[in-house]
């Protein structure tokens, strides 16, 4: 498949997908995996997740920002991976940018809760599946 029809395909799955695998590193080096709600995104290039500012990946992304995604279509066996970095956003700005009615059961204080925090993914290069082909390409201008 040509990159371009990958990268369009790629878009579209990003598009109806609700959810996102993440991956991290673990404290002794082993890869660690966590499905998550996909929040926001940017074309392929950025990806806005949110969880506890005490959670484990937030450790494990402050330690080692490295990380990658993964999203899937299991009906039409499509898959993408993105492979880059996580930053961890704790700005108010972005919090408020990103919160969802209802969110007070896991966050009493709201989008100011000390314990609510963003993970901001940047994709590096991805890698898209389907077909039995396997298309890999920069994110950059994609």
């Amino acid at each position: 498949m040509d990159r371009a029809t990958a990268i369009d395909e790629a878009k579209r799955l990003v598009d109806r997908s609700r959810f996102v695998m993440v991956g991290s590193t673990g404290e002794q080096g082993y890869p660690n995996i966590k499905a998550m709600f996909r929040l926001e995104h940017e074309d392929l290039t950025r990806f806005f997740l949110s969880t506890n500012t005490s959670s484990k990946r937030v450790s494990q992304f402050r330690s080692d920002p490295r990380a990658c995604l993964y999203l899937a279509d299991f009906d039409d066996f499509q898959g993408l991976m993105l492979i880059g970095d996580m930053t961890v956003r704790t700005d108010a700005a972005t919090k408020q940018r990103l919160w969802q009615p209802g969110w007070e059961i896991y966050y009493p204080g709201g989008a100011t809760d000390p314990d609510y925090c963003v993970l901001e993914f940047t994709a590096r290069t991805g890698n898209y599946y389907h077909g039995l082909e396997n298309t890999t390409f920069e994110v950059q201008g994609a």
